[in-house]
C-alpha cells in the first residue's frame, strides 16, 4: 500500500478526456475523485497483467487524435 503525504511527489500533467464519460463519472454518487481513479488505475496497470490486458484489449471508445 502507498500512502502519500507530501505533494512533493506528485506529477501535474494535463490529459483531454472524452466530455461524455467525464460527465457520466462526475454523475455517480461516490467519493472517487478523478485523481484517485487515474492514480488507482495506473497502479493496476503496472502491477496487475490481467488488468493491464484489459486495459490494453478495451476497444469501446471511439478513437480520436490521441488514439484513445
Amino acid at each position: 500500500m502507498i500512502f502519500i503525504y507530501s505533494m512533493d511527489i506528485t506529477k501535474l500533467t494535463s490529459v483531454k478526456i472524452l466530455e461524455e464519460l467525464y460527465e457520466k463519472f462526475k454523475g455517480e454518487e461516490s467519493e472517487m475523485t478523478l485523481q484517485k481513479l487515474v492514480n488507482r488505475s495506473m497502479d493496476l496497470y503496472l502491477k496487475d497483467e490481467k488488468y493491464k490486458k484489459l486495459m490494453t484489449e478495451h476497444e469501446e471508445l471511439v478513437e480520436s487524435g490521441s488514439s484513445l
